[in-house]
C-alpha cells in the first residue's frame, strides 16, 4: 500500500487533500503530521505526528524520522512555509516529492516581484507599487487612484488575504502599513499596493507532469467564510464556488503558469480577479501545494490530489483538456457543517416560507 504524508494535517487545507486521497481506488495509507498538537486532533490521517516549524532548525530531522518510522511513498506539504523547506531539503529526503523547481517556489512566494515576472512575459496582472518606506506608501497609493476608484493593500508573502485592507485615500495606506510596522515589526517593504479589480473571482487549480497539463479546473468564488466579517468582504477561502468553463481564464491561468516555470510539474494554482471591463487578470500563484477547497474537484470527479501522487511515484499520465467538469456544480461548505457537491438547478429548490 502507498504510504503518502501529508504536512499541516491540522489545518482544513490538508484535511481536503487527506478526503480527496480517500476517494481514490488506490486505498493510499496516509500520515498526517502538524505543528500544533491540539488541531492535530481533527486530522483523519491514519497516523498522526507533531513536527517543528518549517523555520525550527530541528525540521529537516524531524521529517526524516516520520518518513523512516512510517515507510512514506511520496510527501506532499500543503501550508506554503512546509512547501518552500521541503523544497529546500527535497534531495535530503528518501521519499518521493513532486514539487516545481526551488526558484519557482521563491518568486512565487514574493506577490511584488511575482507581478513583475507576470508583466514581462506579457501576462495580464493589476497596476501594483512598491514601497521602500512609510514616506512612499503615500505616493504611491495616490499614482494608483488616479487610474483606479480603491487600491489593495496588502502583504507581499502569506496566504489567507494577509494583512490586506481596501482603501480610498493615501492616508488610509499610511496608517495601515503604519499599524503594522509599529505593533507587528512589519517593515514597509513587506507590503505592496494594487488596484483594487471590480469584477468576478477565478480561481484555477492544476497538476503538471513534464511540462505538459494533466489536469486543470477553473471555478469563481461567489461567498467567503465570514467575508461579512471583514472590511473588503473576503477571505480568500470560499462558503460558495462554483465550476465555471471560461477559456479566457483557463489560457490566462496556464500562461501566467508557463511564464514562472516553462516546464511546469507539480501542482500549481493561480487565483484571478476581472477588471472594470471584463479581462481577467493574474493576482498570484501558488505553486506546491493546492487550494483549500482542493476536494470539490475530486468529489465532482477531477481527483487532481491522487494525480499529483501518482506521477509523483512515476506514472506517466495523458493529459486533458481544461476545465473539463460541467459547468455550474456548485461546493457549498461551512465550519462544522462539512460540505456539499451541488447541481446549480438544485440550488434553489426549498420552498420559502414567505411564498
Amino acid at each position: 500500500m502507498t504510504t503518502v504524508l501529508v504536512t499541516g494535517a491540522g489545518g482544513s487545507a490538508a484535511a481536503n487533500v487527506v478526503d480527496s486521497l480517500r476517494l481514490s481506488d488506490v486505498g493510499y495509507r496516509i500520515v498526517g503530521v502538524d505543528t500544533n498538537a491540539v488541531n492535530l486532533h481533527l486530522s483523519t490521517a491514519d497516523e498522526r505526528m507533531l513536527i517543528p516549524r518549517a523555520d525550527d532548525p530541528g525540521y529537516a530531522d524531524a521529517l526524516r524520522r516520520v518518513v523512516e518510522l512510517f515507510g512514506a511513498d511520496v510527501l506532499h506539504p500543503q501550508p506554503d512555509p512546509d512547501v518552500r523547506a521541503i523544497g529546500e531539503i527535497r534531495d535530503q529526503l528518501r521519499v518521493r516529492t513532486y514539487l516545481p523547481a526551488q526558484s519557482v517556489l521563491t518568486l512565487v512566494a514574493d506577490k511584488s516581484r511575482f507581478a513583475d515576472a507576470m508583466r514581462a512575459a506579457g501576462v495580464s496582472v493589476p497596476d501594483t507599487v512598491g514601497f521602500e518606506s512609510v514616506s512612499d506608501v503615500a505616493s504611491g497609493v495616490e499614482r494608483l487612484l488616479g487610474d483606479h476608484r480603491r487600491v489593495w493593500i496588502r502583504a507581499r508573502a502569506g496566504a489567507g488575504a494577509r494583512a490586506s485592507l481596501p482603501v480610498s485615500t493615501p492616508a488610509q495606506a499610511v496608517h495601515w502599513i503604519d499599524w503594522w510596522v509599529t505593533e507587528k515589526g512589519f517593515h514597509p517593504r513587506d507590503f505592496m499596493a494594487s488596484a483594487m479589480l471590480p469584477g468576478r473571482e477565478f480561481a484555477y487549480q492544476s497538476v503538471w507532469q513534464d511540462g505538459g497539463l494533466i489536469a486543470g479546473q477553473a471555478r469563481e468564488r461567489l461567498v467567503y467564510l465570514y467575508g461579512h466579517l471583514t472590511p473588503h468582504g473576503q477571505t480568500s477561502t470560499p462558503a460558495v464556488a462554483r465550476t465555471v468553463c471560461n477559456p479566457d481564464v483557463d489560457s490566462i491561468a496556464c500562461a501566467a503558469i508557463q511564464a514562472v516555470d516553462p516546464s511546469p510539474r507539480g501542482a500549481y494554482c493561480v487565483d484571478l480577479k476581472e477588471s472594470a471591463d471584463g479581462r481577467p487578470m493574474v493576482t498570484e500563484i501558488n505553486a506546491g501545494r493546492f487550494f483549500t477547497t482542493s476536494n470539490f474537484f475530486a468529489h465532482a470527479g477531477l481527483n487532481m490530489p491522487d494525480l499529483l501522487v501518482r506521477c509523483a511515484l512515476g506514472e506517466k499520465l495523458s493529459g486533458s483538456p481544461s476545465s473539463p467538469l460541467e459547468p455550474d456544480l456548485y461546493w457549498v461548505r461551512m465550519v462544522d457543517m462539512g460540505y456539499r457537491l451541488v447541481r446549480g438547478e438544485d440550488m434553489h429548490v426549498w420552498r420559502s416560507a414567505t411564498a
